[in-house]
């Protein structure tokens, strides 16, 4: 590393001395406020209640599919055309755009799986001041009110949200710079005149077209400029949603998981930055953008989608914002008759109004509507949702072969180890390091033998070096980002000088996945897998550490589309992996940038994180926000990326690790080794047992991946208020979270702890400790003694969970193993779960329907298995070895009966003390019908 950073330049050297040195804080000059973002703060400077816009009802057009109606700019004249769209599914869609803009605004293109299907809207009534139309369901109106413009959507007498309701739409047209008339593209620019002057109508247009403010033209940031060459663009509206107080979402955010106001502070951020060692608890950018937020209420879940691609901030404010809880009681007391309204306002700084109105009106229904515009999460491999073990950097193959052989003495599983930069040869991706790597064909054999794999990453930066193959043929197929001059775009990354390749390019992206294939990626294999990572994308000398605003993407600039960068670096990666296997094998694929479909294309994590017990806890809220946006393949770095974790702090890691979707491991080169064995055998024992207690669980984990795949349903069910929407204690809940919908997961967070207060919800429901089987009732906040074993975690009554009680040296060891069911009874409702199995790997399960997909149920004393995917075909040889019964009452006998009337007694054990019963070796396969009768 020292005779690396010896030949770099001075930026790299200094970025790098900041990285390893002992000054571990992000430095929030590097990143701008909202009033050092120019845009940002000319749209906020507007004041509520003056919207200079109006509808034009004479232009209305109502066809089969949408209305479309043109807005005026009372000020300037400036039209807009408004497109209104009754979606299928319960949404709404609204467009804005310029009527006649000088040149196209940018439109995000890829993220919508398809063309939404729209269906009918009627118009019910119109007059001089607006119409009312039909949304169909419910009774659901869309009001038009003409001056000032404002949508409505209501269902009866209720309004559901209100658009521009604060006046606060603003739209900046494209303009020509007054004073660049006289300059040798005259020609040119008296062309964009001559267009200009059919944009705007009168003197006034003119008055308003000359204004020049600071940063409209060109923006300074330290000692970056931005050209600007079309001038302010930014856009911005406002939403009203009366009865709402809690509101989530627009990840990533190292925050709370409810939003908070943004009144006399800084607005959220949306844009995707390599913000080294992130604060907690403020509204700051960090490495991924999805423009997306919930809103929840006792009556009702809703969404909305702002679908842009270019910097973006949010403000919220709300009427019961700063209210005491004593004050909240007294507005109840007196009958305050005041109903609660969270604001929302977005703000961009180019493209196109282009937003979602998802209508629930319940989580689910949020879910399902957001998934059939943007796709669900992918289907990952079995083996990728096991444990992984990462560092910057594994030396070299001796040291890959010590630590996997660490893993076997240690008799811990895992199933991926990590190479990060230092594998390539000389940061040039798609290589290897000749002297530390010089046979990676032969190491990753060594771990297929153990039936284990491997991550390399491949970052988007591409080393500038002409004896580079990637290099020389990315800029002969003039496949690099331009800078605004027409030359290739370089920055300084880890490699030195850097060319991006402008992945928005689909021809880039094909060229860029044929390089995955195993005659191109030289030392391949099938068990090697990839990790994109810098894909915001960094740029150590750039404004901000990322790139220039006016880079050049064939017709548009960087500024339009930075956001979904990274989408399409992981887009294109996946799909080399799919391709070098023939279109057989899934894909894994971690990001660190990401945006709205993101969760097509594989995982993402939380990023450069420490250990300290805050980033610890900030894990859970960070990755339920990206849950409830569609992103369930989430985690963090185990022990925190930087900084060195105490033993306590790294064991409860693990503990709470074990429990969330993506479980890797991953440390800073500069800190010590921190190998699960290296911290004494109590700790390596407490290590031990959370990651066993992870594979045990791996049957449930895939079922739940299954379907967040084929419905878009969240694993990890965020803040209970999912499953309990009614349950206002829910609302605000960020150190707890279900599994799917049976397990409630409540990791150790705090230092010392002696005990941790779990909230078990439902009225009349009954948990179970999953460790002990002692029965709780459900509504009411339990204290739960701990010590350094504890993991709290509770099986909710009425539920069936799979699982693999004999774990091995990784998850593919385990692949025949049998199952035991762990069946939980519930006063309230009869118990049922799913099984779910396929090869684990390959997308048989999707072309040719070759999967297992049961039902277990108990109802009536009665426990059964049936087939709930009747046209799927597959085989395993795995076999119900055990079944578990909590809350259950002893029998006399217990039948195991057959499809063919085979009957068989089957022994049991029954804990009076807890009321367990445990039936012994059913021995039925676990892919066909079968029934169990107790008497």
């Amino acid at each position: 590393m020292a005779a690396f950073i010896v030949r770099m330049g001075p930026v790299l050297m200094l970025w790098l001395a900041v990285c390893v040195s002992g000054s571990w804080a992000v430095d929030r000059g590097n990143f701008k406020t909202c009033d050092q973002s120019t845009f940002c703060k000319r749209q906020r400077a507007l004041k509520p209640g003056q919207s200079p816009y109006r509808a034009l009802l004479e232009t209305l057009e109502l066809t089969n599919t949408k209305l479309t109606l043109q807005l005026i700019n009372d000020n300037n004249k400036v039209r807009l055309l408004l497109e209104l769209y009754r979606l299928q599914g319960n949404m709404t869609r609204v467009k804005i755009n310029e009527l006649k803009p000088l040149k196209p605004r940018f439109e995000v293109p890829d993220v919508l799986i398809n063309d939404p299907p729209t269906e009918p809207l009627s118009l019910l009534s119109q007059d001089e001041n607006g119409m009312v139309l039909s949304l169909g369901a419910d009774s659901q109106r869309l009001i038009v009110s003409a001056k000032p413009f404002r949508l409505d959507i209501m269902e009866g007498r209720e309004v559901l949200l209100s658009l521009n309701s604060r006046g606060l739409l603003a739209f900046e047209h494209l303009r020509i710079r007054k004073d660049t008339l006289a300059d040798p593209e005259g020609a040119e620019k008296k062309e964009e005149t001559d267009a200009a002057s059919e944009q705007t109508e009168g003197e006034e247009a003119t008055k308003e077209d000359e204004k020049v403010e600071d940063g409209m033209w060109e923006e300074t940031f330290k000692s970056h400029t931005d050209s600007k060459p079309n001038g302010p663009t930014s856009i911005s509206l406002d939403f009203s949603l009366p009865g709402v107080e809690h509101v989530y979402g627009i990840p990533e955010h190292a925050d709370t998981l409810k939003l908070k106001t943004t009144d006399g502070g800084e607005p959220y951020r949306l844009y995707n930055l390599d913000v080294f060692q992130y604060e907690l608890f403020n509204p700051m950018a960090l490495y991924g953008a999805i423009p997306v937020m919930l809103s929840h209420s006792p009556q009702r879940t809703m969404g909305l989608f702002w679908l842009n691609a270019a910097e973006t901030w949010v403000d919220i404010s709300s009427n019961t914002a700063g209210k005491t809880v004593f004050g909240q009681m007294l507005d109840y007391v007196q009958g305050s008759s005041e109903t609660p309204q969270t604001d929302v306002r977005w703000i961009s700084e180019s493209g196109i109004i282009d937003v979602f109105i998802m209508l629930g009106p319940t989580p689910t229904d949020v879910f399902a509507q957001y998934a059939s515009l943007t796709g669900t999460q992918a289907f990952p491999p079995l083996a990728a949702l096991a444990y992984h073990q990462c560092r910057w950097n594994y030396n070299d193959q001796e040291d890959v072969a010590a630590v996997d052989q660490g893993f076997d003495q240690h008799d811990i599983p895992y199933d991926f180890i990590w190479l990060d930069i230092e594998h390539a040869d000389g940061k040039r991706y798609f290589t290897w390091d000749p002297h530390k790597f010089p046979q990676p064909k032969e190491m990753l054999q060594g771990l297929e033998d153990k039936r284990r794999k491997m991550v390399a990453i491949v970052d988007p930066h591409i080393k500038v070096d002409n004896s580079y193959k990637i290099h020389s043929e990315i800029r002969s197929r003039g496949f690099y980002i331009k800078n605004k001059d027409g030359g290739d775009y370089e920055g300084w990354c880890w490699p030195g000088n850097s060319g991006y390749p402008d992945f928005t390019n689909p021809e880039m992206r094909a060229w860029w996945a044929s390089m995955f294939a195993y005659d191109q990626y030289e030392g391949s294999r099938e068990n090697l897998y990839t990790w994109n990572d810098m894909n915001e994308p960094s740029v150590f000398n750039g404004p901000e550490v990322t790139m220039h605003k006016d880079a050049v993407h064939g017709n548009w600039e960087h500024r339009d589309l930075h956001n979904i960068y990274g989408l399409y670096v992981q887009m294109a990666t996946a799909e080399g992996l799919i391709q070098r296997s023939g279109g057989v094998e899934r894909p894994f694929v971690l990001t660190r940038a990401f945006f709205a479909g993101s969760q097509r294309y594989g995982a993402v994590w939380t990023g450069d994180n420490a250990a300290e017990w805050d980033h610890l806890k900030i894990t859970i809220p960070m990755c339920l926000s990206l849950g409830l946006v569609g992103v369930s393949f989430c985690g963090a770095d185990v022990g925190g990326f930087f900084k060195s974790p105490s033993p306590e702090l790294l064991v409860r890691w693990y503990q709470t690790g074990a429990y969330q979707p993506f479980f890797r491991a991953h440390a800073h080169l500069d800190t010590p080794r921190r190998e699960p064995w290296l911290f004494g055998p109590e700790n390596t024992a407490l290590i031990r047992e959370a990651v066993r207690q992870r594979y045990a669980l791996l049957p449930y984990w895939y079922q739940l991946f299954y379907h967040a795949h084929r419905t878009g349903q969240p694993v990890m069910r965020y803040s209970l208020w999912v499953e309990y929407p009614q349950d206002t204690a829910t609302f605000s809940m960020d150190d707890q979270f279900l599994l799917g919908r049976d397990l409630l997961v409540h990791p150790v967070t705090e230092e010392g702890a002696r005990g941790v207060t779990a909230y078990l919800p439902g009225n009349g429901e009954v948990w179970f400790d999953v460790h002990t089987f002692q029965k709780h009732n459900g509504g009411q906040n339990l204290y739960i003694p701990v010590t350094m074993s504890s993991i709290p975690v509770f099986q909710r009554g009425g539920s069936i969970i799979p699982r693999k009680v004999r774990v091995r040296r990784s998850s593919s060891c385990m692949e025949h193993d049998p199952y035991t069911l762990y069946v939980a009874l519930s006063p309230k409702r009869f118990a049922q779960g799913e099984l779910y199995i396929d090869d684990g790997h390959t997308f048989s399960y999707e072309k040719q329907k070759e999967f297992i997909y049961r039902r277990l149920a108990f109802a009536n004393n009665t426990l059964s298995s049936r087939n709930l995917a009747p046209g799927s075909q597959f085989t395993t040889l795995s076999w119900i070895e055990k079944i578990v019964i909590l809350g259950a009452s002893k029998p006399s006998k217990v039948t195991l009966k057959m499809p063919d009337g085979k009957e068989s007694q089957l022994e049991f054990d029954f804990d009076a003390s807890m009321s367990v019963l445990t039936l012994r070796k059913p021995g039925v396969n676990a892919g066909v019908d079968w029934t169990v009768v107790l008497q």
